[in-house]
């Protein structure tokens, strides 16, 4: 689901095309439950220009919704969908298929270029050590998170929202304030 496993899908658009933080975000899916996720969601983020790159519109889909095939092939139940003007890919953390197949029949990966991770656990303590920087930190992760969560508040609120990151607000709904804060107790504030 969207609140599950979608900070691990998304990572690989996030990393690879230097998102943060969505304008729009716009979710679809069966009527709202009060206390569970839906068995299908579909969520349309849209991504501003950032520095040389275009625009981009990032689609998720999960549960009963998922697609099964791509250009007529099967492909795993889990991944992420790269759709550009030359091609598609489907990749997941193991593989990835190049479409059309025919197209990119020779095609050579290049080498290598972000070290593997020595770990999540062991790049937490390494950090403590000696201050360096994590490969997931805060203002990466919190970007993403904030993202993915925003699917979830547009399919909650049953509308589009616009979203204004800075000030963690859709400025076309005003109820989908309810889903993003509250108002905390006395010496519980948020600061």
């Amino acid at each position: 689901t969207l609140g599950d496993m979608a900070c691990y899908y998304m990572d690989l658009p996030f990393w690879a095309l230097k998102l943060r933080h969505p304008t729009h975000c716009e979710a679809e899916g069966p009527e709202v439950h009060p206390e569970a996720c839906p068995h299908g969601l579909t969520v349309r983020y849209k991504f501003p220009k950032r520095g040389d790159l275009a625009p981009v519109n990032l689609t998720w889909c999960d549960g009963n919704i998922i697609p099964k095939k791509v250009a007529g092939e099967r492909v795993p139940g889990s991944g992420v969908m790269f759709v550009g003007s030359e091609g598609s890919m489907f990749a997941n953390y193991g593989s990835y298929k190049l479409f059309p197949k025919e197209k990119f029949a020779d095609f050579t990966p290049p080498k290598q270029s972000i070290p593997n991770s020595i770990g999540h656990h062991a790049e937490w303590i390494k950090a403590c050590k000696d201050g360096s920087p994590t490969t997931c930190n805060f203002d990466y992760s919190g970007a993403l998170t904030e993202s993915v969560l925003l699917g979830n508040v547009s399919y909650r609120a049953k509308k589009a929202l616009d979203w204004d990151a800075a000030s963690l607000k859709a400025t076309n709904c005003p109820e989908a304030d309810q889903y993003i804060t509250k108002e905390y107790r006395a010496g519980w504030e948020v600061v």
